[in-house]
Order: structure tokens, then sequence, then C-alpha cells
């Protein structure tokens, strides 16, 4: 068996590579198959109370081989590049498929798609795997020491994280695209204690495909004293009140809420019932597309895998199939789905919005949510504040919890402050707020304008068995949502 090392592989190779595995797959009679070859690199720098912690640089490649046969999918993988096990992998690929083919009772068509050569570079001005570990770190300890300088912080952490993909996806139509995309992120934590209470506040840049700069332009040094100082007034806060308020939810915090009470709903392989795991199937099913009523007119939820620096704006997904605009609510009804080539044409569709990403060379590609933002509105802020007599205004993720339809759920935050007659005043603690999706969308009355937009993006999605984790980004300015129930998160004096 001749492994082909690191010093001698090169993209020729994995073209070389790719041709072998399709050319076994074409002579097998299978009607279509691909193969993803993946070579990832990640690094993580982590702090934690003034010390460097971990450091961590990891090296994952493989390849993945999936075809279809007489409408049923057979998939195998490998993470030992060679000539010899290339060929055997592919076999086995479509001898799973003919296995498959032998039991299935409904027959895979996939959704037509042009065919692409093309390439998908992430541009950063300053590439992360090139700035000293010793700057890195520098920046760390300083970090740590900015928030410790605050009288009533006990434990600090501050964290750098960099990914660089290469990868290779080549189909029997003949798409060979070639992907070297980058993803940063970083954030800081501090942790205050108080009367034998702790609670903690957090900053972070939103994981993006972009370079090191996103942490230079971040300032983590200027966000610091005030991560410190408020970390301590959230422990020594009262906790809220239970009662009925006026929400103000700012952006970072509405990526959480849209992800779950949105973005799962609208994966069509969760409303067609294929795929239940991970708080189960979706309440939109079919029958409702473009006609329920999901939220107010103010709400407008746009899919778009195509914004620079976002996640899930890939050039094409693992389909190959480029990536898109659409939307998912238009003025507060439901009007469309995430799909793949697989499901899209089951209700009726012509064309996959190219929602199917794997999260790595080992695992099966599946229908993941796209890049689903909050279109902004007119509204200012501050007048939004202004018109709420008695409220909350929400920052930053918390605990959560949804049904097995995406329709009942509760949500925390990051902190918390009051709103007494159009003013933020105090924060508060402990604070939980509830709903049913649709009712919760249908009472938001105002959505703020393009200036307060920012972006927020996950690398943790859970979904499918084996689980996989998928990558996200989404977009929305402010929102004030009416009358929503909150409760006490935590029993306490």
């Amino acid at each position: 068996m001749r492994v082909i090392n690191e010093a001698e592989m090169s993209r020729t190779d994995w073209n070389e590579l790719a041709e072998l595995a399709l050319k076994r797959i074409r002579a097998a009679g299978a009607e279509y198959g691909d193969i993803r070859i993946l070579d990832s690199t990640t690094q993580v720098v982590h702090g934690e109370d003034r010390r460097i912690a971990a450091i961590r640089d990891m090296r994952d490649s493989g390849f993945g081989v999936r075809v279809l046969y007489h409408g049923a999918w057979g998939f195998a993988a490998s993470s030992v590049m060679s000539l010899e096990e290339i060929p055997r992998v592919a076999d086995l690929a479509v001898e799973i498929a003919k296995g498959s083919a032998l039991l299935a009772t409904e027959r895979v068509q996939l959704a037509p798609e042009p065919v692409y050569v093309d390439a998908v570079v992430t541009p950063p001005r300053v590439d992360p795997f090139t700035v000293p570990l010793e700057e890195k770190t520098k920046l760390l300890l300083e970090t740590m020491e900015k928030l410790h300088a605050h009288a009533g912080v006990a434990r600090s952490n501050a964290t750098l994280w960099a990914r660089r993909d290469l990868k290779l996806f080549a189909s029997t139509e003949g798409s060979r695209i070639n992907f070297d995309l980058l993803a940063v992120h970083g954030d800081l934590e501090a942790t205050a204690v108080h009367d034998g209470r702790f609670a903690s506040r957090g900053f972070n840049t939103p994981h993006l495909r972009t370079g090191y700069e996103l942490i230079t332009d971040a300032n983590f040094l200027a966000e610091a004293p005030r991560v410190a100082a408020q970390a301590v007034e959230k422990v020594k806060a009262p906790p809220v009140e239970a009662g009925q308020y006026d929400l103000i939810l700012d952006p970072e915090h509405l990526s959480l809420t849209m992800h779950e009470s949105c973005g799962h709903p609208s994966e069509l392989d969760r409303a067609l019932g294929y795929e239940a795991n991970y708080a189960g199937t979706s309440f939109l099913t079919p029958d409702k597309l473009g006609t329920f009523r999901y939220g107010s007119p103010h709400v407008n939820l746009v899919a778009d895998n195509t914004e620079p620096e976002t996640l899930a704006a890939t050039g094409f997904d693992d389909d190959g199939v480029a990536c898109q605009k659409w939307d998912i609510i238009r003025e507060g009804i439901f009007v469309g789905y995430c799909t793949n080539r697989e499901v899209a044409p089951i209700i009726g569709q012509n064309r996959s919005r190219g929602s199917n990403r794997a999260d790595g060379w080992g695992s099966v590609p599946i229908v993941r949510i796209a890049n689903i933002g909050l279109a902004p509105g007119q509204a200012k802020l501050e007048d939004m504040i202004a018109d709420v007599k008695r409220g909350i205004y929400i920052e930053g993720h918390g605990s959560f919890s949804i049904d097995q339809q995406r329709y009942n759920f509760q949500f925390g935050g990051d902190a918390f402050w009051l709103i007494e007659n159009g003013k933020r005043t105090h924060m508060l603690r402990d604070v939980i707020y509830h709903g049913i999706t649709p009712e919760f969308w249908g009472s938001c009355d105002a959505v703020a304008d393009a200036t307060h937009r920012q972006r927020y993006g996950f690398i943790t999605c859970g979904k499918g068995q084996p689980a996989q984790s998928g990558w996200m980004t989404h977009a929305a300015s402010h929102a004030r949502i009416r009358k929503v129930n909150v409760i006490r998160g935590e029993a306490g004096p």
C-alpha cells in the first residue's frame, strides 16, 4: 500500500485520487456518485485565571464517497489516502448502496444542478496560522489581567480559535470544486462571586470566515473592563419578578432564538419526518408552505448563503449545489425551506437550495440550516426602548429548551436590564422567557434598522445520528416582542 504523505500530496494528486473513485462508481452502473477529500487544521489557544491552560494544534484528513444506486444511497469513508484505499472504499460504498436498494421502499431522485469547475477561497487580511503563538498568548494573558483588575472577579477565561479546511468535491456528473476555507473566533469571560452566588458575563467575536483581523478589530483589552464590571453587577443584581414583559432582544441573543425556533423548523427533512433527532421534527409541515402565518408583518427571515464571511457561504454545498439567497418568512408568512437535492423534489421543487453539508470527511451530508437572518426594519433602537413601559433588554446567549415540534420553547440570556417607562435601568438576573413559536414572532412589533445589524454564528449545531455539528451564521438587528411571559430561572433568597 502506498500512502501519500503530506510532502507529496497536492491538488493534482487529489484530482487523480478522485477520478480513480469516480471511475469505480461509473463502472458499477450507479446513477450518481461523489467524493469529498478533506484536510482540516485547527488551533485553539485557551487561557484560564491568568494562565495559558491549553494550546492544541489538530489536523484531521480523509475522504468520503457517496453512491446512489437504483435510488438508494451508500456511503463509506477512510482516513487512509492511498491508491489502494480509494478504490476499496469506493467499491464498499457501491456495495452498501446495492444492499440498500434491495430494501428501499422509496427511491431517491436528485434535483438537477449544473456542472461546476471552480475554486472557493477565504480571503483573509491576516492568515491566523501565520500569527506567532507568542502574540496570541500575550493577548490572552493581558485580557485576563484586565478582567481580574476589577474587584469581585474570581475567575476568567479567554480563547482564540482558528480552522482551515482544504477540500475537493468531485462528482460523476463532472463537477470539480476546490475549497480553501478559513474560520476564526475569539471570546473572553469573567465570573464574579457574591453572597454565595456566582455569575458570568462574556464577550465574543462571531465565528466568521475571515482572518485574524477579526480578533484584532474586536479589541479584547478594551472590552475586558466592561465585561468584568457587568459580571460583578450581574451577580449583585436582584432576581426578576415573574410576569409579563415587553422584550428588546439584541442580535446575539436573537441568533439563538432564530436558530432554534426558525432555523431547525425550516429544514425540509425535519418537516417531512425524515429527521427526528435532537428535539424532533417540525411544525412547519409542507401543507403550510405559502399560507401559514409564522409571525407579524415585521418578521422577514432571509436565508443567505452568499453573504461574504458567513459560515454557510462556502460557494457550494456538499451536493455541489451553488449557494443561494431566498426567503424563509416574508412579511410573517412561511414561504421557504432549507433543502438538498434529495428532498427538494418531494415537494415539487426543481432545484435544491444548496443546504446539504457534512461536518467532516467521515460524515454523510445532511440538510442543514442556512445563514438565516432577521431582515432589518425601519425603527431606531432608542425609540423602540422609549416605547416600552415595563420590559427587559436581553443580550447574549443562555440556556434554552424547545419541544419535539419546535413549537414550545424557553430561553435565557447572558445579561438582562430592566426597562421602566422607556429607560434601561439596572441589571436583573435569573431571567427566563417562554412562548409558542408563531405567537412569539406574531408579537414582534418592531425591528431596528440596518445600523444595528450584527452577525453571530454557530459551529456546534447538533443534528443527525450519528451526531454531526453544523456551521451557520444568523444576522439580525434588535427586535421588540410584546407581552412575553417571564419566569424566574432560579430559586433563591
